[in-house]
């Protein structure tokens, strides 16, 4: 087989079908080249693992046509409650509290489930005529021309398109084979991700409640759930994921507290370890990186995905632009203009994220008292809350079109 079009996604995961679409409603043949099988994507049963999309992510999914077909299975966060504290003891009197109805826009940003929003994407490129999508396809090789770039698959198929983006995770082989570096490290912290359901009423509102080892995330779902991500040394995450379900919950019970009742377990248990990454280029020749392929931040303050769907919303909109100009999509000067709208963008994340952690997850009392003065001083200024909120939302910075409404 060798198929042509105008660019080739390597990465199905989140960031690649969402770029595809965008790319598709600005008239462009995308192929997505998905190592994973279909069925990876379509699997019904819910398995703990959810995301918190900001304020801005939900307008760029409006604006492919994919939020209408999920909203009423999101979860708003109305409230974000941010507290200091030690496991067992509670946490500290100084609680950093932001509130959705301090903005004019609504809430800050809603929660999704992976299984539903993996499932309306799956649909949507299923049904464009654009977008081809290509599951187990392993790529080999890509050579990079004056025109264009041809991938080579395990099958020994090959493809040709205008442009390559590599929206293939932390590991990236697009970045690998283009010769573009990485720099970061490891925090020797692991994320244990799960849900939980507890008998009282969540009320919409996401805690962050920072412990010794890192942060405890307790974020609102539908039905009386929530999402948990849980930031521990990496042999205590370990152990966490060695016990049986009664064995974790009762080592959750004394970080999570009782505040929504009795908890249990719903879903499966992730891990993952923490990390901070970033690509020494977003841009070869006819190459774009974007989301995790790009950088990988902690999960500290929940901007991740939210970071790459803004790389995808910026190159979606560069683009577009470029081609009706006349410019060729894939020159230097186009993807340029993207490397320069996100590069400073994701380097001030990384390095906020990074000095977060750093200053939160300790036990040092100086460190200690000085976060918890500059938590209360920042929720006594109500200019200062609803900036952070506002940046919580995604809604500060050169945001692309699509992110704009």
């Amino acid at each position: 087989m060798t198929q042509n079009d105008d660019i080739l996604i390597v990465g199905g995961g989140l960031n690649g079908p969402v770029l595809a679409l965008a790319l598709a409603k600005s008239g462009f043949g995308v192929t997505i080249l998905d190592a994973a099988e279909r069925d990876t994507h379509t699997d019904p049963d819910f398995d703990g693992r959810s995301y918190a999309l900001a304020l801005a992510s939900c307008r760029l999914l409006a604006a492919i046509d994919i939020w209408d077909k999920i909203e009423d299975q999101a979860q708003p966060m109305r409230e974000i409650k941010v507290s200091d504290g030690r496991a067992g003891e509670g946490p500290s009197p100084w609680i950093l509290h932001f509130d959705h109805r301090e903005m004019e826009e609504g809430p800050m940003g809603h929660m999704i489930e992976d299984r539903v929003l993996r499932t309306a994407l799956q649909d949507a490129i299923d049904a464009h005529p654009a977008i081809t999508h290509l599951t187990g396809a392993r790529v080999t090789a890509q050579e990079v021309g004056p025109s264009g770039v041809t991938l080579t698959l395990a099958s020994g198929d090959t493809l040709s398109g205008g442009m390559l983006v590599g929206a293939d995770g932390r590991q990236s082989g697009t970045a690998a084979r283009a010769g573009i570096g990485r720099k970061g490290w490891g925090y020797g912290q692991t994320a244990v991700v799960c849900a939980v359901s507890h008998e009282k009423d969540h009320g919409g509102i996401a805690h962050q409640f920072f412990m010794p080892a890192g942060p405890l995330a307790i974020l609102p779902l539908t039905q009386r759930r929530s999402s948990i991500v849980w930031s521990e040394t990496d042999a205590r995450a370990a152990e966490l994921m060695s016990m049986d379900d009664a064995a974790f919950l009762d080592a959750l019970r004394p970080a999570f507290g009782s505040f929504l009742g009795e908890i249990a377990l719903t879903g499966k248990r992730f891990s993952y370890p923490l990390g901070l990454t970033l690509a020494d280029s977003f841009i070869a020749p006819r190459i774009a990186l974007v989301g995790d392929a790009a950088h990988g931040v902690h999960p500290i303050a929940g901007q991740g995905l939210n970071a790459g769907l803004r790389d995808v919303a910026a190159l979606a909109e560069v683009l577009a632009d470029a081609r009706r100009r006349g410019e060729d999509p894939g020159s230097a000067g186009p993807l340029g203009r993207y490397q320069q709208w996100r590069r400073f963008d994701t380097t001030t994340l990384a390095i906020a994220t990074d000095t977060f952690n750093r200053l939160f997850s300790n036990n040092n009392p100086a460190l200690r008292l000085v976060r918890d003065i500059g938590m209360a001083a920042v929720n006594s200024v109500p200019g200062l809350r609803t900036t952070f909120m506002r940046e919580a939302a995604g809604l500060t910075g050169d945001l692309p079109r699509l992110m704009r409404g």
